[in-house]
């Protein structure tokens, strides 16, 4: 298409919604331009995105390059993810510049990423669906007419059942012990475990093959099981054949292909633009927009908007754009109100169970294998690169230092809150010996969290995120049955210590529901109160889904948005 035309339609944000989008849209013939914030890694026309400002946009397949792909996908945990500095943090592409600034509480983190892919670059590639009891007469549609649109998506990523390494095995070895029963469905309904759903190609067809090189391995296509997978996946022969099906591996270069999709990195908007029509009344008709390396600011105009910038900035926008007002937007957020646990395990009773001494948590995919409860949330045995899982287990807790809290002896775990001195060195000489659980809580949406903007403070694209989350009672209750069921599984794995890190309330990453169908939006996902303004990211669900991750179901109803707006509006 021709990048200097208005389009039909223009997408804000490349990530888990808005590449999905742009590629349904463009499959239609329909003309699609999509403004992202960040950079564009793996692109000819950005040889070096965090050091200079190259083109303007993209609307070639035949600029995607596998070799700079893997040159900027290095892999190591502080050039991808130090979340100020990182390749993967929230902030420009230019890395000399600070990173964008939200108002959060105290201890508080936000683990999103700007580019093209958005925060598919970093994530696990975990693709649950949602609970079937967490949308059936609670959200305007059916999970019954879900159903297809999931499907479609996971046949387009595609999603398959992932292979067991070490930590799943063990983990299923505890999950059977404890009295729990395999499932083997996509709709789970009653609790059990299984292998997690990922959007990773299947392991390479030669990874036994002492024939070939780690580096050979790495140039074909299928999972290496190297581990790592959230710094980053730079394996396969071609860029839309890597193996972590992030957006800008999957959707992205399906978009590209339809020659009607014209991508602009580097491009943050920071206003909606409507007008009045006699038969719709107040319409979206374009955006403004700025070019984050030089300044510039412009504006472009288009028959529909969709909005795809996630939790924080989707609201930010509608705000900062002066749309009307509505009490629900921005608020009733929830995120899964995580938790994290792990175990240390006994070199002889790991070998007894796996026939092998060491677990070596961070080899094969970070999560493949999970346990689903619905009605609580589900809990994913988890192996990090070790930067990162002495992160998420020491670095980040909501309560005190372990040493200076009296024990529960009615706790199933030795030790909670943060751990230092001889305990911290004891765990982190014992991690080839880890087993770590993440806790997803089915949090409930509440009117007081959420995001708002700060009446005093700018940047500058506008007045600043306020990010705010209190959990109900309910909602701590079902996290701490989540932790005991965790606990339980790792000690009748054999673990001989087990410390419950207990996360802060504001440690976010799956935020979802803060600009809710049925509130904001209709069952189409098209705004109440503005007409040819859809959203197409977490913030349009209207729960936390029950606590599987978000990203496959954003994919499928933003699969869905895009099928409704084209039949509205393109006939």
């Amino acid at each position: 298409m021709n990048p200097n035309t208005d389009p039909d339609v223009i997408i804000i944000g490349a990530g888990g919604g808005g590449a999905v989008v742009a590629k349904e849209l463009g499959e239609l013939g329909i003309k699609v331009t999509v403004l992202e914030a960040g950079p564009w890694y793996g692109n000819k026309k950005w040889i070096n995105p965090n050091q200079e400002r190259g083109e303007t946009n993209s609307t070639d397949f035949g600029d995607l390059d596998i070799n700079l792909f893997r040159q900027q996908h290095t892999k190591h945990e502080h050039t991808m993810n130090d979340i100020e500095t990182g390749r993967f943090r929230w902030g420009p592409a230019d890395r000399r510049r600070p990173q964008w600034y939200r108002n959060i509480p105290k201890n508080g983190l936000i683990w999103q990423s700007t580019g093209v892919g958005g925060t598919t670059q970093h994530y696990w590639a975990n693709s649950p669906r949602a609970y079937s009891s967490a949308i059936d007469q609670v959200w305007p549609i059916s999970y019954k007419e879900l159903i297809p649109y999931y499907e479609k998506v996971e046949a387009t990523l595609p999603v398959r059942e992932a292979p067991t390494t070490s930590k799943e095995a063990l983990f299923y070895y505890g999950a059977k012990k404890a009295g729990w029963p395999k499932i083997d469905t996509k709709d789970p309904t009653t609790p059990g475990y299984r292998p997690q759903p990922n959007a990773i190609l299947a392991p390479n067809d030669s990874l036994m093959d002492s024939n070939y090189s780690l580096e050979e391995l790495s140039k074909k296509e299928g999972c290496t099981l190297c581990g790592h997978c959230v710094n980053g996946c730079p394996h396969g022969p071609s860029v839309e054949q890597v193996a972590k099906r992030s957006t800008n591996v999957s959707y992205i270069p399906l978009a590209l292909k339809t020659n009607n999709v014209d991508i602009r990195p580097n491009t943050y908007t920071t206003k909606v633009l409507t007008e009045e029509d006699t038969k719709e009344g107040l319409r979206a008709a374009g955006v403004q927009f700025r070019n984050t390396w030089t300044g510039e600011t412009g504006e472009l105009y288009a028959k529909v908007i969709v909005m795809a910038a996630g939790c924080i900035e989707t609201p930010r926008l509608w705000l900062n754009s002066n749309l009307p007002d509505n009490s629900w937007v921005g608020r009733g957020m929830t995120h899964h109100y995580w938790d994290w646990i792990t175990g240390i395990f006994d070199d002889k009773d790991v070998k007894n169970i796996l026939g092998e001494e060491k677990i070596n948590p961070f080899t094969g995919q970070t999560s493949g294998g999970r346990f689903d409860y619905p009605g609580l949330g589900c809990i994913q045995v988890s192996g990090m690169s070790p930067g990162l899982f002495a992160s998420l287990a020491f670095g980040v807790s909501g309560s005190s230092y372990d040493y200076a809290s009296k024990p529960n002896l009615t706790d199933p775990w030795e030790q909670r809150g943060r751990v230092v001195g001889q305990d911290l060195i004891e765990w982190m000489s014992n991690y080839q010996n880890t087993l770590s659980i993440l806790i997803l809580t089915d949090d409930q949406p509440h009117k007081q969290n959420g995001v708002s903007v700060d009446p005093h403070l700018q940047d500058e694209h506008g007045p600043i995120p306020i990010v705010r989350y209190t959990p109900s009672k309910a909602d701590k209750e079902k996290r701490d049955k989540l932790a005991k069921i965790s606990a339980k599984i790792l000690r009748k794995a054999g673990a001989k210590k087990i410390l419950r890190t207990d996360w802060p309330s504001h440690f976010f990453a799956h935020m979802e529901s803060n600009m809710r169908m049925g509130y904001v939006v209709d069952q189409n996902c098209e705004a109440y109160q503005v007409k040819r303004l859809f959203i197409a990211d977490n913030s349009s669900h209207y729960n936390g889904i029950g606590g599987p991750n978000p990203t496959l179901t954003t994919q499928a109803l933003a699969t869905r948005t895009a099928e409704k707006l084209a039949k509205k509006y393109f006939g």
